[in-house]
């Protein structure tokens, strides 16, 4: 098999679709008999995963590496930024937090020398290990005001002499003025590393931008590579989470209408899409008190700020949509932030999450919580309410929960255990990704009366089968042998 350069894809914005053709490429590149590993050097993101041998990246990372099909690692992720609040971020460094920062502080400090060194190291160790390295930029790349502390854009793709492809969302408008301000914005040296231009999510007859394609070639002298439609039969798990709020509000009969609450640091939200593939199921993300009352499921999900997500849901009468319906026997069930808000306290005594020591939980389970310094990050093995199948999580949290009145959940299969089981109803839990075991899923949706039939969901399967078309779909308007040729050494 041939040895490839690293190919690396970026963009005029963000949400321009990098994470997903990258994704997609990982899969090509693997059905053609290489070894592909993704790489992005620096992701923010409150949607994260745990490694295989307990470390933590962005959550698109780990996608894209299972689309490679290839254990995810750190160093496809060797920076990793999750917000805090509008000002403050955790730095996850090789998968362990290493502090709390400012924007001020990361961005305008220094030039990240220390920083770019470490993620370099990152790149060199996957680039001896796989063939080829798939590459994804954050944002745009033509920040001026950034571009002497860009780590993650063209200042490693000139490191590792990567073929670069330029992404434009042709959907938001001003494509023209996008992709020609990005390219000529930047020096020789990086101009030099543009390979190719993607058109996506093009909506209509594609023909019609025949003249838009040259129009773009003669500006900026570089191809077009292809024009990728706008698709609505492709799920690939999302980066952020940009369009909840708008997702599926209108509530349905005949299906189980399930609420995740819609928090302001919400985090890990791709534990909820198996749910949102269900046919038995109606789920949507509201923090409306009103539609919170009249749904048969409601779930608190993860947060990377427990204490002031509690407060914001008491401020805005969340808080009380879910206990009075919990009052009501609904059933309302919390994951990792989550369970911690159900809880009778959550204490913070290191100041981990901001200057509150302590605050009141919601009180449905007997359990307290304090915040810790060091964070549990480890895949897991376990088996739901007592039933034998094995099942499959993760966890991501900062901080330990304890009760006096014990009564798990699930039992890990290392012998510990996990979470609080109140009633059929009524639970809690610190594993991310139960809600993708059917077994899980089925129980829960019996609980409603309103589903009496069970039916084996197979998510796994479901994924693959999504990379697979996504593969397609780029190999029918891409050129991809052209791509080839750019990537030979």
């Amino acid at each position: 098999m041939k040895h490839l350069r690293p190919v690396m894809f970026v963009g005029t914005a963000s949400d321009v679709g990098k994470s997903v053709i990258t994704a997609g490429f990982c899969r090509i590149f693997k059905q053609d008999g290489y070894t592909p590993a993704p790489f992005k050097a620096q992701n923010m993101s409150l949607n994260s995963y745990a490694t295989p041998d307990g470390l933590e990246i962005g959550r698109a990372q780990a996608v894209q590496a299972e689309a490679a099909g290839v254990p995810c690692h750190t160093d496809m992720n060797p920076v990793l930024l999750k917000p805090t609040n509008d000002q403050t971020a955790q730095l996850v460094l090789h998968g362990k937090p290493a502090g709390n920062q400012s924007a001020w502080e990361y961005f305008m400090e220094d030039d990240k020398r220390a920083l770019f060194e470490e993620v370099k190291q990152s790149f060199n160790r996957l680039s001896h290990q796989y063939n080829p390295v798939v590459m994804e930029g954050a944002g745009s790349i033509s920040e001026l005001n950034l571009r002497q502390k860009d780590i993650t854009n063209m200042r490693i793709a000139l490191h590792a002499g990567a073929a670069v492809y330029l992404i434009a969302d042709i959907d938001r408008g001003g494509v023209f003025g996008s992709v020609y301000g990005t390219i000529a914005l930047l020096p020789p040296e990086e101009k030099a590393l543009i390979k190719g231009i993607i058109i996506n999510k093009f909506r209509g007859d594609i023909r019609l931008f025949e003249d838009g394609r040259k129009l773009l070639e003669s500006l900026t002298g570089v191809p077009v590579t292809g024009v990728l439609p706008y698709y609505h039969d492709i799920y690939i798990e999302e980066e952020d989470t940009l369009g909840l709020s708008l997702k599926h509000k209108r509530q349905t009969t005949g299906r189980v209408n399930i609420a995740v609450v819609l928090l302001r640091h919400m985090s890990n939200f791709t534990d909820f899409h198996a749910l949102e593939k269900d046919e038995r199921v109606h789920l949507f993300y509201t923090d409306n008190p009103a539609e919170l009352a009249t749904a048969d499921i409601i779930i608190l999900p993860g947060s990377k700020n427990t204490i002031e997500d509690l407060i914001a849901i008491r401020n805005n009468g969340t808080a009380r949509a879910i206990t009075e319906a919990h009052k009501r026997n609904k059933v309302v069930i919390g994951i990792c932030g989550g369970y911690q808000m159900m809880g009778e306290q959550v204490a913070d005594p290191f100041g981990v999450e901001g200057p509150m020591a302590s605050i009141p939980g919601l009180g449905i389970l007997p359990v307290t919580t304090v915040l810790t310094r060091e964070k549990t990050t480890q895949q897991r093995t376990f088996r739901y309410r007592h039933q034998e199948k094995i099942c499959e999580g993760y966890e991501i949290h900062m901080g330990e929960t304890s009760t006096q009145k014990p009564s798990p959940l699930n039992e890990l299969t290392n012998g510990a255990s996990d979470g609080y089981f109140l009633s059929p109803q009524c639970w809690g839990t610190y594993l991310h990704g139960i809600l993708d075991n059917d077994t899980v899923v089925s129980d829960l949706l019996a609980q409603c009366g309103k589903v009496s039939v069970v039916k084996d969901f197979d998510y796994r399967s479901f994924k693959e089968a999504q990379y697979n078309k996504l593969a397609t779909h780029i190999r029918e308007h891409l050129d991809i042998s052209a791509v080839y040729k750019a990537l030979e050494l």
